[in-house]
């Protein structure tokens, strides 16, 4: 079982090493200057994405995508995954993935807007949609597409079930003394409850809890700043000026190059937002909308939220906390530290970001999978697979599977590969798109009614 798991391990490490660092960067900065800096309508795309009346075909709303989509991407990489950046690659880790939520706006609104364009719609009345779909219909590659939905649904098991389960678990019994057993199925109750409802209850409920968890965390961290404003300046200096430097030794640190500050704070970026992994397009494609513009726009604000925004301030917190000088290696132990830096309410607001966000990412990924499974299968396989979801859930919360996090990695980054392929070699379908919806007829953003 070690030779296993020390093989998962390399083959990971692998695959989130500077090859797939590359591919994705390069497909943000390549789609960034094909689409002329589409980031400048960031500041429109937020504003569409808050009405939450339909219009056009589709099963859920704008927003209700948009919720969704964050549910799945905002988890314990917005808070566990930064500070092992952090632990890794020094503060400058903190700009680099910055910069990957920047850049990485153009390829989350180019992978939506192929979603709605090449999505179907089933025998029975639903939408469905995802780089499986984009391959077979826009490159007629099904085999690519098949791969993509097979790598899909072993991913969610993994990173989108089990390991957020055990985390909320683990989470529960540290801080609570409460059994992983009973917080297991609790947490197993209320995901049959919402799952087996399908995406207009998984959109419901998402609505609601990812703005209380994004505005009660993202607030929390303020606060924080706030009671640590006085080193606040240095913190944001020491954060540029070392993303470019690289940090020397200081107290417990062993020091960081400015490659290992690329190199973590890029990788862990990527990984945090999923921009270009394929994940977030098999929701956008759920939603009602006009047109493929209006909704790639409303989910590139995803990416907008969830790094330049959520993880920012996660940052900031742990490099403000001094916390990453002790020299420990461990995300887990240094988030707790610094959180635990500002006292009872810094653990607070931890606790309570880490339970939200780790049980809506379940919620999220829970449709990824149930998408990939039916594009394989057919409809008749999802009832069962999310009664597999939900079993896996409590399995999760009272097992430790060390093996199943590098196992997920693996699958997420054979996931990026083919939904990578495609965005390169449809980005002209996509410009073409761009042209027609936005930059020739900008009004068509406005309207709410389906253009024939």
């Amino acid at each position: 079982m070690e030779s296993i798991e020390k093989g998962l391990d390399a083959v990971s490490g692998f695959l989130w090493g500077w090859p797939l660092i590359i591919l994705l960067m390069g497909t943000h900065v390549f789609l960034t200057f094909r689409l002329r800096f589409i980031q400048r309508y960031t500041l429109t795309a937020i504003r569409l994405s808050l009405k939450r009346t339909g219009e056009g075909e589709g099963d859920i709303s704008h927003f209700g995508a948009l919720t969704t989509a964050l549910a799945a991407t905002i988890g314990t990489g917005n808070i566990v995954g930064v500070a092992t950046a952090v632990a890794l690659g020094g503060p400058g880790a903190v700009l680099w993935m910055w910069l990957t939520g920047v850049f990485g706006i153009a390829t989350k609104y180019s992978e939506a807007l192929l979603s709605v364009k090449y999505r179907i719609t089933t025998p029975e009345g639903q939408m469905a949609g995802g780089p499986m779909y984009v391959l077979e219909r826009g490159l007629n590659m099904k085999w690519l597409g098949t791969l993509f939905a097979a790598f899909t649904a072993v991913a969610a098991f993994g990173i989108g079930n089990m390991v957020q389960a055990n985390s909320i678990a683990g989470l529960v019994q540290d801080t609570f003394h409460v059994s992983p057993w009973i917080s297991g199925a609790i947490m197993t109750a209320l995901t049959a409850v919402v799952i087996l409802g399908g995406i207009q209850s998984i959109a419901r409920v998402c609505e609601g809890l990812v703005p209380f968890m994004a505005i009660a965390y993202v607030g929390g961290c303020f606060i924080l700043l706030c009671m640590g404003a006085s080193t606040l300046p240095a913190t944001i200096k020491l954060i540029f000026t070392s993303a470019f430097t690289g940090q020397a030794a200081l107290g417990g640190f062993l020091g960081a190059s400015m490659k290992e500050a690329i190199r973590y704070g890029v990788a862990r970026g990527l990984f945090s937002n999923e921009s270009g992994l394929g994940s977030a397009p098999i929701v956008a494609a759920a939603a009602q909308t006009s047109n493929p513009v209006r909704q790639a726009l409303v989910s590139s604000t995803g990416t907008f939220w969830d790094t330049v925004v959520v993880c920012a301030m996660t940052g900031l917190v742990l490099v403000n906390s001094g916390e990453w000088q002790t020299g420990t290696h461990n995300g887990g132990e240094l988030t707790k530290a610094a959180f635990g830096h500002f006292g009872s309410l810094g653990g607070g607001v931890l606790t309570v970001g880490l339970l939200t966000f780790v049980f809506s990412t379940i919620l999220g990924w829970s449709y990824y999978g149930e998408k990939a499974v039916e594009y394989l299968l057919g409809v008749k396989a999802i009832l069962p697979y999310r009664c597999l979801w939900v079993i896996f859930v409590m399995v999760g919360s009272v097992t430790t599977l060390k093996s199943v996090w590098a196992f997920a990695d693996i699958a997420n980054a054979c996931m990026a590969i083919p939904n990578l392929i495609s965005l390169i070699l449809l980005s002209g379908v996509i410009v073409s798109e761009t042209r027609l919806y936005l930059w020739n007829n900008p009004n068509l953003l406005e309207s709410d009614k389906q253009e024939s």
